[in-house]
């Protein structure tokens, strides 16, 4: 599989890279808003116990869902490791730690988004514990999850911004997807304080990263790289 995967051509690449980095956003966006987005009721412990309860294996789907996209992305990251170390070989390395550390955190997190489950099981030894309090701590672990999942965007946010970078110094492909993705990347920033994401994530930051990421993931699908000149930059960069 490696030698194959070596042999391939440089546009083959970029187009599974566009691939996986589609799968990857898809399934986050399953887990972000079609399993907590509708599950998780902000404030009422009660109604989002009650529909975790009632819809225990959409919960333990967006809990998979998190973990597949996790998984892609990182594969992602080494993909584009591969296609940019030709363009600046530090700063690739630099994006790809940006990339596989916001990877490990939002897998880490996840746990917080299965810990209720556990909790509202009706395991014997939680019986200490009011079904009111056993409530609380479910929505406490989502509050949770949302949080770290703030400090994954910032790195998420950093890595898109050095992207940015590559791809407007790069010679294979368009430099207004670099544009594109340094924008995606600024607005990012704004998860340092979460509250402040919350109200400009409708606004802002979702057609930022639109713009920037599904622009880049139609350009790789669509055309890939340009397999010559991307040769070209490798042959320069190795001599």
């Amino acid at each position: 599989m490696t030698e194959r995967t070596s042999e391939m051509s440089p546009r083959s690449k970029a187009r599974i890279t566009g691939l996986l980095y589609l799968l990857a956003g898809e399934a986050y966006s399953f887990a972000e808003f079609s399993v907590r987005g509708k599950l998780v009721v902000p404030g009422d412990a009660a109604a989002t116990a009650q529909n975790i309860l009632t819809h225990q294996s959409l919960f333990r789907l967006g809990f998979a869902a998190d973990l597949v996209s996790a998984v892609l992305f990182i594969a992602v990251t080494l993909l584009f490791y591969n296609m940019f170390k030709p363009v600046n070989r530090p700063l690739a390395l630099l994006a790809a730690f940006f990339s596989l550390t916001g990877c490990i955190i939002g897998a880490a997190c996840s746990l917080f988004h299965l810990a209720p489950l556990v909790m509202l099981g009706g395991e014997r030894y939680f019986s200490v514990f009011k079904v009111e309090q056993l409530q609380a701590l479910a929505l406490l672990f989502l509050t949770l999850r949302t949080l770290s999942a703030s400090i994954c965007m910032e790195f998420f946010g950093c890595y898109n911004l050095v992207l940015g970078y590559l791809i407007f110094r790069s010679k294979f492909l368009p430099r207004i997807l670099g544009v594109f993705m340094a924008i995606a990347g600024l607005t990012y920033q704004v998860f340092l304080s979460p509250p402040l994401a919350d109200h400009l994530f409708r606004n802002l930051v979702k057609p930022a990263g639109v713009l920037g990421e599904l622009s880049l993931i139609l350009w790789l699908l669509v055309m890939g790289v340009n397999s010559q000149r991307w040769k070209e930059q490798a042959s320069a960069a190795f001599i």
